[in-house]
């Protein structure tokens, strides 16, 4: 299933094993699913109270593999999904993310998935 939704995709989402926070959501465990430079997926362990259009911004913390530092950008909610007791939330991009740890993430994430 998420090779078809990542073919639907104008830009490729590339799965992660990345850690995200919503900083004015200090509340579960959240993982962040996919990237690419236009959006991102994150699911929560637990339902958050988000609501679409409305802009977050969102640290993400790269898994230790990938040798990255921690980095944020703004995105806003496009789409929530509410399954049982936790949530996935679907984050386009307000502007390009900037700097070195973003850019560098997806190019590993991409070399990553070319790889496998």
């Amino acid at each position: 299933m998420l090779k078809g939704k990542m073919e639907r995709r104008e830009n490729i989402r590339y799965p992660t094993e990345a850690h995200a926070i919503i900083t004015t959501l200090l509340i579960g465990e959240a993982i962040l699913q996919d990237i690419s430079i236009t959006g991102c997926c994150i699911e929560y362990t637990v339902q958050v109270p988000v609501s679409v259009g409305e802009p977050l911004i969102i640290k993400i913390i790269p898994e230790p593999a990938a040798g990255i530092g921690e980095f944020t950008v703004i995105g806003e909610p496009c789409w929530i999904r509410s399954i049982n007791y936790s949530c996935e939330i679907g984050f386009l991009f307000k502007e390009y993310p900037k700097g070195k740890f973003f850019e560098r993430y997806v190019d590993y994430l991409s070399y990553k998935s070319q790889k496998n």
